[in-house]
């Protein structure tokens, strides 16, 4: 008679399940449970692999899955727990299971609605402002970031964020109310739009993504506070500001990157290790082109001290000359045509070592091939358009018939690759500096100083 009635029971019961990393539990992921428990009778929590998280793009997970498998039992919200580990597998969970309701974070909006074709999708509100008293202190602290500018880099930065385990997202600023607003909307975190100095108070690192000629100032403040400076390229227009910078970081024991995305994905980094391991033989000439049809009405085409092709694509082509050249150049020629305006619609820069020479090419309105190559004494390396998301190249020789395909993992649009590489160097697990030198980004910085001298004398 009893086994009748707990079946009954069984039947009725509303079961819910949600899926998660949890990598660093803390405060969020404790409510967001909570909230799921409170949905249904029986809560089934399901927690990624490692494997899985590298498969879906999850990048710097640091707790082993043991160890976030019982952090999650320490809640005791989950009345069971499972281990995801496969493409496809919620759909089976939720056949298997009985499932009534799927829920995830709000910042997951949208992505899991094919899932209501087999239960309730329900998205639960991130929690904002994670307390710091729910971290776990014997590793290593959320990353509190702010975001500096709301423009079209910004969603992005929030999107890519989410797949970079130990960081959150807590507010961003701008001055301008009208775009400040409308991401405070979208996003669903506060935007500061008055004093600078009170949005540094609320975070632990920024995120620079506002116009060229504000970096070098907000970078300084920020620095000042002693806070983590991740900034869009350029740094400052000048050697001695970027060189400033740097110093100040080190000074005040604070990460400084410059946000070259490039420099930080895995398929370039693949690509310059092969081009360094003699398989091409001695590097001799480097070609990197980076061209679009920009908006005519976007700042790029409009902006003749601050926009145009220099300093939109400079740092993406400079990059791999630079680190596979060096930084000892003898000369650097800059020519650019200008279009009506003043902005420089098309811009070419040679460089010249001592046993080498250099080419970079950029547009924003000018259309040409965008190839990265790499010549060398025994083959030449060809990474197509895009290169600088490095999603393939090849190394060719001689022999026409021997050519060497190389296809590295890639995820997303390569922002969490720099977002990772940030929060590895403010936690002290990021490896030795070589990805993006602080030597590399200061001699980047003298071509940029001339090319901005270059433009004034026009």
């Amino acid at each position: 008679m009893h086994g009748c009635i707990d079946n009954i029971m069984e039947e009725h019961m509303k079961k819910v399940i949600t899926y998660g990393t949890y990598d660093l539990f803390h405060e969020g992921h404790y409510k967001l449970l909570q909230r799921a428990k409170a949905l249904g009778d029986y809560l089934i929590v399901g927690v990624t692999t490692e494997h899985f998280d590298e498969a879906r793009g999850k990048v710097n997970v640091v707790d082993s899955l043991l160890e976030r498998v019982e952090n999650v039992r320490k809640t005791g919200f989950a009345d069971e727990i499972i281990v995801e580990d496969h493409e496809g597998q919620k759909i089976e969970d939720i056949q298997k299971y009985g499932v009534d309701i799927f829920t995830v974070g709000s910042d997951w909006e949208g992505h899991f609605d094919y899932l209501k074709a087999y239960c309730e999708v329900v998205y639960l509100e991130r929690t904002k402002n994670v307390s710091s008293t729910m971290i776990r202190k014997e590793k290593f602290p959320i990353v509190r970031m702010g975001i500096v500018g709301t423009g079209r880099i910004a969603p992005r930065f929030m999107s890519e964020s989410k797949y970079v385990s130990g960081i959150e997202v807590e507010c961003a600023y701008n001055p301008e109310m009208v775009s400040a607003i409308q991401f405070e909307n979208e996003e669903n975190i506060p935007v500061y739009t008055e004093k600078y100095a009170d949005f540094l108070q609320h975070v632990d690192a920024v995120y620079i993504a506002s116009p060229n000629e504000t970096h070098y100032q907000y970078a300084r403040e920020a620095l000042v506070n002693g806070k983590h400076v991740l900034s869009e390229k350029p740094l400052a227009f000048t050697y001695d500001e970027t060189f400033e910078l740097y110093e100040l970081a080190s000074a005040q024991n604070v990460v400084l990157m410059e946000g070259i995305k490039t420099a930080y994905c895995p398929g370039f980094q693949e690509l310059m290790n092969v081009a360094k391991s003699g398989k091409i033989g001695k590097v001799m000439d480097v070609e990197a082109c980076f061209t679009r049809i920009a908006n005519p009405e976007s700042r790029e085409r409009t902006d003749a001290k601050y926009g145009g092709a220099f300093l939109e694509f400079a740092g993406y082509t400079l990059l791999p000359i630079i680190k596979l050249l060096g930084i000892e150049y003898q000369d650097a020629q800059i020519d650019s045509i200008y279009d009506e305006n003043g902005v420089d619609i098309y811009t070419k820069i040679q460089l010249r070592y001592p046993n080498g020479m250099a080419t970079a090419k950029m547009g924003v309105a000018v259309k040409s091939e965008g190839n990265l190559v790499i010549a060398g004494t025994e083959g030449y390396i060809l990474a197509p358009s895009p290169w600088w998301l490095t999603h393939k190249f090849d190394i060719r020789y001689e022999d026409p018939n021997v050519i060497e395909h190389f296809e590295p993992n890639f995820q997303g649009d390569g922002l969490r690759y720099e977002i990772s590489e940030f929060v590895g160097k403010i936690n002290g697990t990021g490896r030795r500096d070589y990805k993006l030198t602080k030597e590399e980004s200061i001699a980047m910085s003298r071509i940029v100083e001339k090319f901005m001298k270059n433009r004034q004398s026009i």
